[in-house]
Formats: C-alpha cells, structure tokens, sequence
C-alpha cells in the first residue's frame, strides 16, 4: 500500500443548508410556505384586532354610565304636593311627575325654578343649592342624599 492509494472512511461532504437558521431541519420550526414561514413577520396578533373592533364607550351597552338625574323643580311640587308631603322618588313616580328608567327607579334632582310656600320633607333627593335655601327658607327639611353629585 501506497500514500496515493489511501481513500476516506467518511467523505468529506457538508449538510446541505435548508431552513436558514436553527437546527430544526426544512422548515426551521416554521411550518411551510406563506407569510407565517418568512423572515420579518410581525402580524398583528388576532385578538388585538377583536379588541379594537369593539365599541369604547359608545353603543348600546353603554347607557347606564353618566346617567343624568330626573329633574323636577320647585314650582310643579308646590302644585303638586300637600304641606307636610314628604317628596322621594316613589311619590314623585306616584304623582307622575317623574317616570320610571327601564323599570328602575330613577335618580331625581330638584332644582330652585320657582317658588315653594309650603314646607316639605325631602327624601333620597339630590337637591341643588340654591333650591336648598329655598326649601330651607319655606320650613322644609331635607334628609341627607344617597349619593352626592
């Protein structure tokens, strides 16, 4: 035997590159063809887009928040209740001075158009300021809200 006539137990061949990166064969982990397989992409995450299709504040979902207050004021009480009356939301619905909202009872402002002779009781009532001294100044009382806005 000879040097020239030596050979290789193994050849000296390099894998073929297939996948660009990684050691995970073909596909790289990448699946097959399309956009998903290719090099930069960035798609929007599918439940990112059904968030933003959603209304924010607008719609019919949304009614309830910032509901404003019935209003009623001084002059449509003093024709419509007694002295002594005591004037909370179920009266006023009562006397239909105020309508119930989708079956509930509604939050009721009193406000200071006209005048008030008669001395009434107040009840669950948001009561405006200057309709406070009126009320104060024809001998009414006033108990307290149930939630001050």
């Amino acid at each position: 035997m000879q040097l020239h006539n030596l050979k290789k137990n193994k050849t000296n061949r390099s894998s073929r590159q297939i996948g660009r990166g990684g050691k995970r064969g073909t596909t790289s982990g990448r699946g097959t063809k399309g956009q998903n397989a290719r090099a930069g992409n960035k798609r929007r995450p599918e439940m990112r887009d059904i968030i933003k299709k959603l209304p924010k504040l607008r719609g019919y979902r949304f009614k309830g928040y910032g509901v404003k207050p019935m209003v009623v004021n001084l002059h449509v009480l003093n024709k419509a209740y007694e002295v002594g009356e005591s004037v909370n939301p179920t009266t006023l619905i009562a006397k239909k001075l105020v309508n119930k909202k989708s079956g509930k009872m509604p939050e009721v402002k009193i406000l200071a158009t006209g005048t008030l002779t008669k001395a009434l009781k107040f009840e669950n009532c948001l009561i405006s300021e200057s309709a406070k001294a009126k009320i104060e100044k024809a001998g009414g009382t006033i108990a307290p809200a149930p939630s001050a806005k």
